[in-house]
């Protein structure tokens, strides 16, 4: 990767599988507004970053050279080597090289995770507008205000919401879970920090003793904030995609599918299952 600095201004000049569009619209974040073609916004890790990206660079900004090395750089995955992932997940495989070809600038972000356990337990049966309202809400409410925006809240500064308080921001039946969540955090019961070391299927078990938290939302903490990359979060809608594109379209369990794909891609399920996303969402496949 090759960038520059150029006042508060960073431009990355070596953007090769770098797509910020399929970045953040492929269902992996919620914390962002589209202001322009390939321009966007984003609240995330303390800060507000704006993105620009060109037929021949990325521009970060307001960005110092430290913020780029010490946040941004992991954030966005600029270690991993995606040229040989892509390889990897589409070799003899017809449907993923097309998948691949149709969405090769996504990249998996490495989030933070208490800001995306919440955010995934709001999401459950929802819609990205709404859970995007939801946790703007919750930020305006509990979040310290920085460049017209508003931080995700800090942990404390939710230990003394109540199901109530959550209500008040449109979270309706999540409100319970989301209050369980704290407490259980609050508690020590569950230590976030503690997860990333476990393996995942420990790690997982972890997640799932917090009210609400099924498989799903598990399974994205732990590929979106745990670095855990081997993991294949399925869902109703990724389920039917699976189905469509290599079941012959036959009812096949969640349980199943998430065989079939560890079988498959081994340690690269979870980039494989953004590509599938992402392509199949927008060629309207299995809807």
């Amino acid at each position: 990767m090759k960038y520059l600095l150029n006042g508060n201004r960073i431009e990355i000049t070596d953007t090769d599988s770098f797509d910020i569009e399929e970045i953040l619209e492929c269902g992996q974040c919620f914390r962002f507004k589209r202001t322009g073609e390939k321009k966007y916004r984003i609240i995330a890790l303390n800060r507000v970053l704006n993105i620009e990206q060109t037929e021949d660079k990325v521009i970060f900004y307001p960005c110092s050279k430290e913020d780029f090395e010490n946040l941004w750089s992991d954030y966005f995955d600029f270690d991993t080597d995606y040229s040989k992932i892509k390889k990897i997940v589409s070799q003899n495989d017809p449907i993923m090289q097309k998948a691949v070809e149709y969405a090769g600038g996504i990249r998996l972000l490495n989030q933070e995770p208490f800001e995306t356990l919440i955010s995934f337990i709001i999401s459950q049966n929802n819609n990205i507008p709404r859970i995007k309202g939801i946790i703007g809400r919750l930020a305006e409410k509990y979040g310290i205000a920085a460049n017209e925006e508003y931080l995700f809240p800090k942990r404390e500064s939710l230990i003394n919401a109540d199901i109530e308080d959550y209500m008040s921001v449109g979270t309706g039946f999540r409100a319970k879970y989301l209050s369980d969540c704290i407490s259980k955090l609050e508690s020590g019961e569950i230590v976030l920090e503690d997860i990333v070391k476990k393996p995942t299927s420990q790690a997982r078990d972890e997640l799932l003793k917090i009210k609400g938290v099924g498989p799903k939302v598990a399974d994205c903490v732990l590929l979106f904030s745990l670095k855990k990359r081997e993991v294949f979060p399925v869902d109703v809608w990724v389920k039917r995609v699976m189905e469509s594109l290599y079941f012959n379209g036959k009812e096949t369990s969640i349980k199943s599918i998430g065989e079939f794909a560890a079988k498959k891609w081994g340690e690269y399920a979870g980039y494989a299952q953004q590509y599938l996303f992402y392509y199949a969402r927008s060629e309207k496949i299995g809807l």
